[in-house]
């Protein structure tokens, strides 16, 4: 009996352990979603649009490590895919689209929906191929899962008739997946790096997401060297808990003494770590230690460059680093963190129980303290991301996720959906801006539909705080940047999901509470403050003198009255010399 291709297609992929397909059904997609539903082990998964498909499997392996696959109908279908495709292209996400395409017979005639997915996708993926032949498959898809699972999105371009045709070739059995192995650096390098270590009186440690896995050794090193360590918010979740030389995050999103810690030390030591703000970084006096060889240098000159896994570098070096004496380095650093955090994290999260609106800060770390030690928290790209970096406690159960490279909005519901699919045991929450839920509005009822239990907090103060922030920054009055007033939880309730809005910060706590104890979907609508900005770290002059002059517009434009807010909101929030310890 003969196969017909699309169905050759899915027995490869659930030979590589897919059990699911996010996306919108079409009619150059019917073949695949039919071969879906005569499959036992995999289901099509109904998204309301591509986008949070893309963004639901890039969560879906960012957090599994395993393959996900999403889908698109011809032309605007899987053009829809774009933003989800680059978000998990950058991450590493190994993601798999299928793209699917109009009739053969009609590509390059300009036809009713054509586009071109093989030239489209080529920039957001690391292999992207047209399947125009029967002959190509199964061989073709499994080339395609080894590219992603090396680290990035694949996509097949497959139009409708190829994939109602007969397959040509037995499907046989995939080759089992092949775990990445361990890369240790040569010998050579580990002692060129322990003779910078031994050789510097002080050093700073700055982690990126590549010291997943390696917090003791990370830990170990540091009571050797008596390092600060800082790190980047993707590295937040894998280094900060359980860490007695913690000196916060550095970056436009950054807190504490990360900042000051990197650009004192002797040396600067760089672990798994691609950030790109390489202004924040002293571009000297630099290590680097990373497995992939073309990150190496990229964003800051080195002395030496270490190629290698964190883990094993640092195991291979331990036992040549000699322990240093003098800590009182180490000490002034986490004496400038503390009082950096004092006033910078707790200046909105105490005694402020009456304040209207709601502070943010304050509700985020209410949010801290009722959510479950192993929860998955997703964030929308905005301000809500400067809540998450300052006020979600990592714990090593943890984790959170957000396009924090691709820096695409509306990702936090979509990642919620791919996340709470992947662990339906597991408490997935969705921290939302009003700006990000209104973009991809739909997804709730994406969550309705399915009952899946995310929980979605609404951090509702009905503008773009982010693009906001960087009008003013700019010495641009911000225009633009407001939302109508939307009550979500009304929206929320329409579609069927428990919901409630929250106005008065007395009432944050029981409404999270009772929002993440209900068995289904739930929202908490958060009416918080629209004037609460992020003030980074670190504030050049030229910020300074544009936010001034910002200010000064929007006062003789008659708004007093709103910078009197900001500066009511964010006085406590500006760095300020650090006392000498």
């Amino acid at each position: 009996m003969t196969m017909m291709l699309a169905k050759q297609l899915i027995d490869v992929l659930r030979q590589a352990g897919v059990e699911r397909v996010y996306g919108v059904v079409g009619d150059s997609l019917n073949p695949v979603v039919d071969a879906i539903r005569r499959t036992d082990g995999i289901e099509w998964v109904h998204v309301h649009n591509e986008e949070a498909g893309a963004f639901a499997a890039a969560a879906e392996a960012q957090l599994t490590g395993r393959l996900a696959v999403c889908a698109g109908s011809c032309g605007p279908g899987n053009t829809h895919l774009v933003q989800g495709l680059y978000d998990a292209h950058r991450t590493g996400a190994p993601v798999l689209a299928i793209a699917a395409q109009i009739v053969s017979s009609q590509i390059g005639t300009g036809y009713f929906q054509e586009t071109h997915p093989e030239r489209l996708f080529v920039e957001c993926s690391r292999f992207c191929e047209l399947v125009s032949q029967p002959e190509q498959l199964p061989r073709l898809v499994r080339i395609a899962i080894r590219e992603a699972l090396a680290g990035g999105v694949s996509v097949l371009v497959t139009p409708g008739d190829v994939m109602h045709r007969d397959a040509a070739h037995p499907t046989g059995e995939s080759t089992p997946v092949v775990q990445h192995a361990t890369l240790v650096p040569e010998q050579q390098q580990v002692r060129a790096l322990a003779e910078r270590l031994n050789a510097a009186e002080t050093v700073t440690m700055f982690c990126g997401a590549g010291v997943e896995g390696a917090h003791d050794e990370v830990m170990a090193l540091a009571a050797k060297l008596y390092s600060p360590v800082g790190h980047s918010l993707r590295g937040k979740q894998w280094i900060q808990y359980d860490n007695p030389y913690e000196v916060g995050m550095s970056g436009l999103l950054g807190y504490g003494a990360c900042y000051e810690a990197t650009h004192e030390a002797d040396l600067l030591l760089l672990l798994g770590t691609d950030f790109p703000y390489d202004n924040f970084l002293p571009q000297a006096r630099t290590i680097q230690v990373d497995h992939d060889l073309a990150r190496l240098g990229r964003r800051s000159a080195l002395d030496l460059a270490v190629h290698g896994d964190v883990g094993a570098t640092l195991r291979a070096v331990l036992e040549l680093v000699e322990q240093k004496h003098d800590r009182s380095f180490l000490d002034r650093m986490l004496h400038r963190h503390a009082n950096a955090l004092e006033h910078a994290v707790d200046a909105y999260t105490h005694d402020i129980e009456r304040h209207l609106p709601i502070h943010p800060e304050y509700a985020a770390s209410i949010l801290d303290e009722v959510a479950a030690d192993d929860a998955i928290f997703t964030v929308d790209t905005g301000m809500g991301v400067v809540w998450a970096a300052r006020y979600l406690n990592p714990n090593g159960r943890r984790r959170v996720i957000g396009s924090f490279i691709h820096g695409s909005m509306a990702n936090a519901l979509p990642h919620a959906i791919g996340a709470q699919f992947a662990y339906p045991g597991r408490q997935v929450i969705s921290m939302s801006g009003d700006g990000g839920l209104a973009m991809l509005l739909g997804e709730l009822l994406t969550v309705a539909l399915h009952d899946l239990p995310v929980k979605i907090v609404v951090f509702n103060n009905s503008t773009l705080g982010m693009v906001k922030l960087e009008m003013l920054v700019d010495g641009i009055p911000d225009f633009g940047t407001d939302n109508s007033h939307v009550d979500y939880a009304a929206v929320a309730a329409a579609a069927g999901i428990h919901s409630q809005r929250v106005e008065k910060p007395g009432d944050i706590r029981d409404a999270l509470r009772d929002a993440l104890a209900h068995p289904g979907p739930a929202l908490v609508d958060l009416v918080t403050d629209p004037n609460a900005l992020s003030i980074p770290p670190h504030i050049t002059a030229e910020e300074v003198k544009g936010f001034a002059l910002a200010a000064s517009k929007i006062v003789l434009g008659g708004g007093v009255g709103e910078m009197l807010q900001i500066a009511r909101s964010n006085l406590r929030n500006i760095p300020r010399p650090a006392t000498t310890h």
